[in-house]
Formats: structure tokens, C-alpha cells, sequence
């Protein structure tokens, strides 16, 4: 096991339920939306349950939430970048939909599989986030996830391995790494940029502890059966209901 060289710790904790949104898109009329992406900072103890931390939810259950989803990850140590790149020194922690914003760790630090305790609670890397329109909206950014994506500054998911309370300023501790040549950011060059490597796609979803939609989504590919993901980067058509 490699430890990251560095110590890593909660440094802003992020909680919201599903809300309905007004919001003009590109100069157009105001559109109404359902989402919890709009995070609120809570700096006590919260509960993590093996689900979301208590205080948060998912509009759309169908491609949010769920055991391999239960909280999401962000690092604090890409704002500097996404501030100079975009000019937008309002987006501040939780600015990326994260219910956890993590410095001293970044993607190329987070393995597959990886099991950290956070005092005393267990989690483990399921997958990384992948980006989708909600994020361009909600800085209406056209290209926003696109962006997030092609970087690899995506962010990532943890499963809860053991529930408990959680707050800002909790150190991260890695506990164990069994996948150690699979980090967050190599999962994300085979996903969006390496897509012809079958070889690595088939080696990355044989991980026993990668989420299933990355899986399936890996060996749909391998057997040529490869979906776009024009739609979770862009969004549904305007004139439909927007649930995210």
C-alpha cells in the first residue's frame, strides 16, 4: 500500500434536499428545474448512514444516490484552478454539487476500492464522478461539464462501509489500498480519453469493488455496445421536464 505523501482533511461539508429552481438558461426565459445539487454548508456533526449524510438527497434516484453513491468527494485543491480558468470567484466549496470537499487529496491520490476512515467511520472509493448538465446549469456554463470532464477534475463517489458522525476539520486517513495502480484519474483516462484500450477497459471492469454502472458501462464498450454520453454532458431538450 502507497499512502498519499501528504496529510488530507475534510475541510467543508456539504448537505441539500431537492428543491425547485428558476433559472434563465443562455438568455432565455426562466426554466423551472427539480435538483439537490445546491449544497448548503453544515459545520456540526452529521450523520452518515450508509445511503447520504442526513440532510441530503437526489432528485433523480434513477442516476444519483444509491449505496455506491452514498457521498460525494470533491478536492479543494482544483478551486484555484477552476478560478483562474473560469473567472468565477464565487464558486466556492460545494460550487461542484460535493458533499465533501477534501484537501490534500486529489484524483491522482484516490484509488478504486481505496478504504478511509473518517474518526470513526469507513468508507470506500466506488467510482469517479462523472459530470453531468446539472453542473452547467447551475453556473450556466455551457460547456461546464465538459470541461470537468476533460480535465479530470471530477471529483469521486465513496460507499459507507461503517456509519457514524462526520464534520469539517476531520482528518482522512487511507486504511487500505488493494487496487493501488488504479487511481481515480487513471479509471478516468480509460473512461473518456483511452476509449479504444479494450485490454484496459476489460482490466478495469473486472475491480470488484468499482461500482456496476461502471462495469457495465466499461463492458458495453469492450463488445462494442458503446453508449454516448452526449446526453448526461448536455442534457435532456429544453421544452422537457428537467429532473436532475
Amino acid at each position: 500500500m502507497n499512502p498519499p505523501p501528504h496529510d488530507s482533511s475534510i475541510v467543508s461539508l456539504q448537505v441539500g434536499l431537492p428543491k425547485e429552481i428558476w433559472q434563465a438558461e443562455s438568455g432565455d426565459s426562466e426554466k423551472a428545474w427539480t435538483t439537490g445539487f445546491h449544497k448548503q454548508r453544515v459545520d456540526g456533526p452529521v450523520w452518515l448512514s450508509a445511503l447520504n449524510l442526513a440532510g441530503d438527497g437526489q432528485a433523480d434516484l434513477v442516476h444519483h444516490g444509491g449505496a455506491n453513491k452514498a457521498v460525494c468527494a470533491y478536492s479543494a485543491d482544483h478551486y484555484p484552478f477552476w478560478h483562474r480558468e473560469l473567472g468565477r470567484v464565487e464558486m466556492q466549496h460545494g460550487a461542484f454539487g460535493e458533499n465533501l470537499t477534501i484537501a490534500g487529496l486529489t484524483e491522482k491520490d484516490v484509488c478504486i476500492g481505496d478504504t478511509w476512515s473518517i474518526g470513526e467511520v469507513l468508507v470506500q472509493v466506488s467510482q469517479p464522478r462523472q459530470p453531468c448538465w446539472k453542473l452547467a446549469r447551475r453556473w450556466n456554463i455551457k460547456d461546464l461539464a465538459l470541461q470537468v470532464q476533460q480535465t479530470g477534475r471530477t471529483g469521486w463517489y465513496f460507499r459507507v462501509l461503517r456509519e457514524g458522525y462526520i464534520a469539517s476539520g476531520m482528518r482522512i486517513t487511507l486504511v487500505e489500498r488493494p487496487f493501488s495502480e488504479w487511481t481515480v484519474a487513471t479509471a478516468n483516462h480509460i473512461m473518456h480519453h483511452d476509449k479504444q484500450n479494450f485490454a484496459d477497459a476489460m482490466r478495469l471492469a473486472s475491480i470488484s469493488l468499482l461500482s456496476s454502472n461502471w462495469q457495465e458501462s466499461l463492458l458495453r464498450r469492450v463488445h462494442k455496445n458503446n453508449e454516448s454520453d452526449a446526453l448526461r454532458l448536455n442534457g435532456p431538450d429544453a421544452s422537457d421536464t428537467n429532473i436532475v
